[in-house]
């Protein structure tokens, strides 16, 4: 059995915290501006932690990495838009919308390649397809987000503002901070382990402001414990799915097991580090902001829970159990 990761647990204890002691009034404008400034610093770090050569040399592999692509951002909407007939009882609207958000993300960068080499892939595939599904994803995410949203949800999705908004918040601290690498490679190499407390820190002060906000708007009136429960079950069986996807269509295309096994580590994960800064920024003056951002924080446990124990059964016995078809 996994243990289970101390972050999380620091997640979930930041929804309990703000489901009980809301931040209201001054407090909660001044956290909402420090998550704001802590937002582009964010970007700024992952800018200046993105290393040129690793994209360059994961050119070479642009079928594996157009096939992820494709599961990360083609794979996932088609799973995820039939949750839409739902009852509106058990998937309220800003819950869809959630839903439609995790299937818009990107990959996530450090559990894919983590798992990745415990799976004992292909490494440097797996960082340059979470990396440039990271960069590509800024403006794809809200593109994708507004294809859906225009019949799965009410009134759509501005996707002019997300833009504007998303280059000028998470775009323009990104590059710089690519532009800035060469003089902080050096440093950051030294503080990696300083740095990723740092990003986590961030991480927990926009689930604690966004779930602070929302429980004062009324969340936990108007989402029903049936809809939590719903969340966790479709999390599981959307994750389910594209795993068995990618490996079954990995293995038809030919793909080594090195580049099966970034496929599938990178191509099921779904970013929480850029989701939540993200949703910050796209649904800021949304009164169910902790509504929409619940399915990615479900499933971003899910997926890592799931993805350790993946990762050591391909350790061990080479191969995924055979996927029916």
């Amino acid at each position: 059995m996994p243990k289970i990761d101390l972050f999380l647990l620091l997640i979930t204890a930041a929804v309990a915290v703000a489901s009980f002691i809301p931040a209201q009034g001054t407090s909660a404008e001044v956290l909402d501006t420090l998550g704001g400034v802590g937002i582009a610093l964010l970007f700024f770090v992952h800018g200046a932690a993105l290393p040129r050569e690793v994209v360059l040399q994961g050119l070479v592999q642009w079928r594996l990495h157009l096939f992820i692509f494709a599961i990360t951002f083609v794979v996932f909407p088609i799973v995820v838009m039939p949750f839409g007939v739902l009852p509106a009882a058990w998937m309220p609207a800003d819950l869809l919308l959630g839903f439609l958000y995790l299937a818009a993300l990107p990959s996530a960068v450090s559990s894919s390649i983590a798992f990745t080499a415990m799976a004992r892939g292909n490494v440097p595939a797996a960082i340059c397809s979470s990396a440039a599904s990271n960069v590509f994803g800024l403006l794809l995410t809200p593109v994708l987000l507004s294809l859906m949203t225009r019949t799965s949800v009410e009134g759509g999705f501005d996707l002019t503002r997300a833009l504007g908004d998303v280059v000028l918040q998470l775009l323009v601290p990104f590059v710089a901070g690519h532009i800035a690498r060469p003089g902080l490679a050096g440093i950051m190499a030294k503080h990696e382990r300083r740095i990723g407390q740092i990003d986590q820190g961030i991480i927990l002060l926009i689930v604690y402001t966004a779930f602070s906000q929302s429980v004062v708007d009324g969340l936990w009136s108007r989402l029903p414990p049936a809809s939590v429960a719903l969340t966790a079950v479709l999390c599981l069986v959307l994750l389910a799915v594209v795993l068995a996807v990618t490996a079954f269509i990995a293995r038809r295309f030919g793909f080594s097991r090195g580049d099966e096994i970034a496929a599938v580590f990178c191509g099921s994960k779904k970013s929480l580090a850029s989701g939540l800064p993200l949703a910050k920024v796209l649904f800021a003056a949304a009164p169910s902001f902790g509504m929409i951002v619940l399915p990615i924080m479900f499933y971003n446990q899910i997926q890592i829970l799931v993805g350790a124990v993946l990762a050591r059964r391909y350790a061990r016995i080479g191969t995924m159990p055979a996927v029916a078809g």
